[in-house]
Parts: C-alpha cells; sequence; structure tokens
C-alpha cells in the first residue's frame, strides 16, 4: 500500500523537470520536495499530508515516469515506483509544462493514465500570468476536462485545483489523520552509500525507497509511513551526509541540509555505519550533529554479510558460533571507542541485505522506551551525586569550585516520546561546570540507571540567595527520608 493511514491518496504524475516537486512543496505547504531546474532530481516517493482544502489526503510526489533513450537500473526503478502510484492512488494528478508545450512524452503518459481507469486531473503548469494562459490550448488534445492552468511556484489556480481534488476523492474516515503525538518519527542517516534505502526496504519488505549502487541516490528526506502491531512508525530517509566541497553542485548541498534539518525534527535518529569500511570521520561528523541535536540514537553496523564472507567467518550449519559472537563483540567495541562521545548509544550489527538482525531494531526501541519511563528517585538521585562530589571534588575555577545544593529529575513518567533525559542541579555558579565534569556526572547517573540510547541532559540553575539554599537543602533532606522509608 501506499499510505498507512486511511485517507485518500492522490500521486503527482508526468514526465521530468515539469513541476511536480514544486507542486507538491505548495500542495503540502512545506519545502519537503527539493526543487531545481535539473531533470530526474525527485528519484523516490515524497509523502506529505495536504490540508488546505476541506478534507486531509496524503499526497505522493514521484520521480520522473520517463527518462528519454535511459535503460540503466536506477530509471527502471523510478518508473517501476511511478507505476505503482497509478495502481496504489485514488485520484492522480498528471502534470504538464506550458512553457515546453505538449511533448510525445506527455501523450505516452497520457494514455498510460487512462489505461490505469483511475480520476485523474490535468494541471498545466507554469502559466504564471494571463499572457501565458493560450499556451494552455495545445493540451486540450489530452482529453482531459476540465484542466486547470496553474502556477505552482506563484500559488496561481491552486485554489480551483484544490476544489476539484476534492469533489473527486472519497470522503476520508473520521479518524484517518494520523497526527504527529501518534508516531515516532526515526530518521535513517548516514554516508553516501551505507544502506540506509536497503535498511528501510528490509523493514518494510518492500522497494519503497530506490536502491542503487551509486551513491547519493536518495536525494531528499522521504516521509516513510509505516505501521507494525499497530504502532505507527514514520521513517524518515535522508540523503547521504557527505562533506561539503568546493564542487559540490546545489542539488548536493540542499541534500546534505535537508539531511540535517531531518535529525533535528526526528525522535529518534539511527546512524547507519559500513562495516566494510569502519567508522570514518564522516561517521563521527555526523554523530557529532546527532549529539549537538541531544536525540536518541542506534548505531547500526551494516553490511554484516560482506565482512562475514571477507574474512571467512560462515558458520557451518548447526555449528558454534563463539567465534561470530566474538567478532560481533569486537566490531561493536571498536565502533564505540571511535564514536566514543555517543557512549549511550545502542549498538546494533545488521544486514540490511538479507535482513540479519534487522528485526532488532524494534527491540532496541522498545528498550529505550522503557528506559525512558524510568525515573531516578530525587533521594537517591541527591545521594549519588553527593557521594559523586566527595568522590571527585569538581575543579576550581578562578579559586571558586562548583557546590550541589538539590538535585532532581524533570519530566513525568509517561512522556510521549523518546527525548533527551533532563535532570536539573541547583548549583552555587552554573559557570563552574566544564564539560570533563559534566561527562562524569553523566557517568555517575548512568551507574544508577543505563538510560540505554538516550542522551542526558544536566541543566544547572543557579542559587537566587540564602532562603533559596535553606530550602534546597530541606528539599533535599526530606527527599532522602522518603526514600529512605522514614
Amino acid at each position: 500500500m501506499y499510505g498507512q493511514t486511511n485517507m485518500p491518496n492522490v500521486a503527482i504524475v508526468g514526465r521530468p523537470n515539469v513541476g511536480k516537486s514544486a507542486l507538491f512543496n505548495r500542495l503540502v505547504g512545506r519545502k519537503i520536495a527539493i526543487v531545481h531546474d535539473q531533470p530526474g532530481i525527485t528519484r523516490d516517493r515524497i509523502s506529505g499530508i495536504c490540508t488546505r482544502g476541506p478534507g486531509p489526503f496524503t499526497l505522493w510526489d514521484t520521480g520522473g515516469l520517463a527518462v528519454p533513450q535511459s535503460r540503466d537500473e536506477l530509471s527502471a526503478q523510478v518508473r517501476r515506483a511511478a507505476e505503482e502510484a497509478l495502481h496504489d492512488s485514488d485520484l492522480l494528478l498528471f502534470v504538464v509544462d506550458a512553457k515546453e508545450g505538449l511533448s510525445p512524452i506527455d501523450e505516452e503518459l497520457a494514455r498510460m493514465l487512462r489505461k490505469a481507469r483511475k480520476p485523474a486531473v490535468l494541471a498545466i503548469n507554469k502559466i504564471d500570468n494571463e499572457k501565458h494562459e493560450p499556451l494552455a490550448a495545445e493540451f486540450d488534445s489530452l482529453g482531459f476536462e476540465p484542466s486547470f492552468s496553474i502556477s505552482a511556484e506563484h500559488d496561481r489556480g491552486i485554489s480551483e485545483l484544490l476544489s476539484e481534488i476534492e469533489r473527486r476523492l472519497p470522503s476520508p474516515p473520521h479518524d484517518s489523520l494520523v497526527t504527529s503525538h501518534d508516531s515516532l518519527a526515526i530518521a535513517i542517516v548516514g554516508r553516501p552509500n551505507v544502506g540506509k534505502s536497503s535498511l528501510i526496504n528490509s523493514i518494510v519488505r518492500g522497494e519503497r525507497a530506490i536502491v542503487s549502487e551509486l551513491p547519493g541516490t536518495t536525494r531528499d528526506a522521504v516521509d516513510i509511513l509505516y505501521e507494525r502491531d499497530g504502532r505507527q512508525f514514520v521513517f524518515i530517509d535522508t540523503a547521504g551526509i557527505r562533506r561539503r566541497g568546493k564542487h559540490s553542485s546545489p542539488v548536493e548541498v540542499f541534500s546534505v541540509m535537508r539531511a540535517e534539518r531531518s535529525i533535528r525534527r526526528a525522535d529518534l535518529c539511527v546512524l547507519i555505519v559500513d562495516l566494510t569500511m569502519g567508522v570514518t570521520a564522516q561517521d563521527k561528523r555526523i554523530a557529532g550533529l546527532i549529539q549537538k541535536a541531544q536525540k536518541p540514537v542506534i548505531v547500526v553496523l551494516n553490511k554484516w554479510d560482506l565482512v562475514r564472507l571477507a574474512t571467512g567467518r560462515v558458520r557451518p550449519i548447526g555449528g558454534p558460533r563463539h567465534r561470530e559472537k566474538h567478532s560481533a563483540k569486537q566490531l561493536i567495541e571498536e565502533a564505540g571507542a571511535r564514536i566514543f562521545f555517543l557512549e549511550y548509544a545502542s549498538v546494533l550489527i545488521t544486514s540490511a541485505l538479507t535482513g540479519e538482525n534487522v528485526e532488532k531494531l524494534f527491540a532496541s526501541i522498545e528498550t529505550m522506551q522503557r528506559a525512558a519511563r524510568q525515573r531516578i528517585g530525587t533521594g537517591v538521585l541527591n545521594r549519588l551525586l553527593r557521594h559523586a562530589f566527595e568522590a571527585n571534588p569538581p575543579p576550581m575555577i578562578k579559586g571558586r569550585r562548583l557546590k550541589l545544593f538539590y538535585a532532581t529529575q524533570a519530566g513525568g513518567k509517561e512522556e510521549p516520546r523518546l527525548q533527551s533525559l533532563e535532570f536539573v542541579l541547583f548549583v552555587n555558579d552554573p559557570r563552574l561546570m566544564n564539560e570533563t565534569y559534566r561527562r562524569y556526572l553523566e557517568a555517575r547517573i548512568r551507574k544508577a540507571e543505563p538510560y540505554p540510547g538516550l542522551p542526558i541532559t544536566l541543566t544547572l540553575r543557579p542559587r537566587t540567595g540564602p532562603r533559596h539554599n535553606k530550602q534546597s537543602g530541606r528539599r533535599a533532606g526530606q527527599a532522602n527520608k522518603l526514600e529512605d522509608g522514614s
């Protein structure tokens, strides 16, 4: 199925470079698809929810349906993805370019759409003003009635188009709209060609994302709706994050920026590392972006099948697995040492190609969600931090030393999303905390509660005066008594 909701599906189709992505962005109301004048930029199917009309519907932007004289594997996959749109959509939005005029490809696509026997609306794009209106007459021969002259770039004719779309669509059920709090947004990030799309394909058991040996196949951040055991997930399949260089094209720069934004809007980041290359400098840079955004993270060491094959560690049927387990443990330790600043990350070895251990990704997510609900009692927290200060006092900074008066864990037990865990520390002066001591305190907290995959934020608040200091000490003493049962 195209979408995992009960909302109607509308697929935008058309030959390359007619403005499909610009129309998609206009209807959805935000720039999800990359818009550029280079043909064939959109290669994946991108989904978004359009709420501009009376009722919401899921909108899909497809790759170019036809690339003249192109028979390589990637183009074949693009056409196959677009053909799937014809079967799974409730309405087809056929976009043509008024300025380029009617082409043989448009005529072939028109025949293809009529064969699909699905409702279709013709949108004649790039009619930017009244002077361009006569250009639309050329497309009357395609036989679509009514047709709509629009300008996706200038928002011209869009309201009339939406009214026709609404008229043609079936009415959605009342519970069809999936709101943001119902699903977990998971950004799949990594360098180009490490297996991000392959992992998503293995998860959803279909060729939803386009997989190719060519680096940089995914150029958009693609939202993929997925339902599992009654739970909603949104996988964000991002473009490979490469280091920006002098010769990066505008499209590559946009793709990297889009991937970085995907990290910020995700609830959880899955960092894919290519085991055949190990943890590279660019992997560490991406891990740094995740750390900076304070996002929960799972590190997936992919292409385990290739490593096992290359080293000859192929397990005999029914034979012992201790050598394989030892090798996997060693690889995990090496990756952890390289990405030491993400020491809280859950690490998983997989083969997206064969599907090995892919199911364990969801087990890791469940473990993280359980951990997110665990709280350290206020009394326990204050005792362990007081002992941490006694065992290793903070360093002197300009003749002063950090003092802790009281600490508590922020947030409730039933947080709706995975997120950074916040501990609030009331101290004499937050400026006396350095990064080394912050990491030390975090490590002591994790001894009491590991919180796998979840970042910890220490928020320091200064005292406001002697009264505040006494109150903080009194609260800490009361909390200790409650914890001790006295």
